[in-house]
């Protein structure tokens, strides 16, 4: 065999080792894609699958640590399942009347021909208001709709007009109803706005050209085509509003039997004091939540299609 290293190559055996140690480091940097994924994994493992893991497990047992179903046959007494049945009210309430403000703004700055500079500050507002809850947003109510509240000062000095002789109540399920819709607007700003930009203006042109209205354009192109994105946003909305804990208790103290708030009276509660039934109604929690997840992915793979 000839020295083909005279020529000013390597050997056969040389050209074998570069070609090694070219596919090991290809191997190491493919591996150390995936480095970058492990702060996700560990946030995963440490705050989503240890708890759900040991809820689970609670659920099914009693104070002494033995199995029990006792805890699920708790779930049917007449307040859990009132408290339930609150929730899911409140819930789809918010959800309903907050999408349908949602839309509306989200319409008027997608759709509406409103300057480039509106559009940002709405999206930028949207952004900051989806994530203002808790005990901040319930203050923020109590100091501007409560019985002293800004407002509700206001309107009886200078307009002779009190809110809570109207029947008006920020205590009550539609005063906590309120509350919710203010970070539920915001929120389906942000979901349901690239659905209005992908609605192509082709569909638009060729509907006028073929003579129709506005109305059976809408009618029969454009919320046929927004239905599956419109039904994910309130289901995500519904679950947004369903796991909502601090706000509903900072502002009504407990008053409305909601589950997060009764989970909290059975997990750290001095009279209701009983964490394994707690355990069962978050698991409770969970089929529902995890079932709307469900709907919301299965929803979202139809309007993607029209989004594309």
């Amino acid at each position: 065999m000839p020295d083909i290293s005279a020529q000013g190559r390597p050997h056969t055996t040389d050209a074998g080792h570069i070609s090694f140690f070219r596919l090991y480091a290809h191997r190491i940097r493919r591996q150390a894609r995936w480095l970058g994924l492990a702060p996700f994994f560990i946030f995963l493992f440490a705050f989503m699958i240890i708890p759900a893991s040991s809820l689970i497990v609670g659920s099914f047992q009693d104070n002494t640590g033995a199995l029990t179903f006792d805890n699920f046959i708790h779930l049917l007494k007449p307040n859990i399942v009132s408290s339930y049945l609150i929730t899911i009210n409140l819930s789809a309430t918010t959800a309903v009347l907050g999408g349908l403000g949602g839309l509306l703004i989200a319409y008027a700055i997608s759709l509406g021909g409103l300057p480039q500079g509106i559009r940002s500050f709405v999206s930028t507002f949207s952004g900051v208001a989806s994530n203002f809850a808790g005990v901040p947003l319930a203050f923020a109510f109590i100091s501007t709709l409560g019985r002293a509240g800004f407002i509700t000062v206001l309107l009886r000095s200078i307009f002779g007009i009190d809110l809570y002789d109207t029947g008006f109540n920020l205590y009550s399920f539609w005063g906590l109803s309120l509350t919710y819709i203010y970070f539920q607007i915001p929120l389906m700003v942000l979901i349901i706005q690239p659905a209005l930009d992908g609605m192509k203006k082709e569909w638009r042109e060729a509907s006028e050209n073929l003579g129709a209205s506005a109305f059976q354009y809408w009618f029969h192109v454009g919320i046929p085509v927004l239905l599956p994105s419109l039904s994910a946003a309130v289901i995500l909305l519904f679950g947004n509003a369903f796991g909502a804990y601090a706000t509903a208790y900072a502002l009504t103290g407990g008053l409305i039997n909601l589950v997060p708030i009764l989970i909290g009276a059975q997990i750290r509660g001095n009279v209701l004091h009983d964490p394994n039934l707690g355990y069962a109604l978050a698991f409770g929690m969970i089929i529902i939540m995890t079932a709307s997840i469900i709907a919301y992915l299965w929803l979202q793979r139809l309007s993607s299609r029209w989004i594309k």
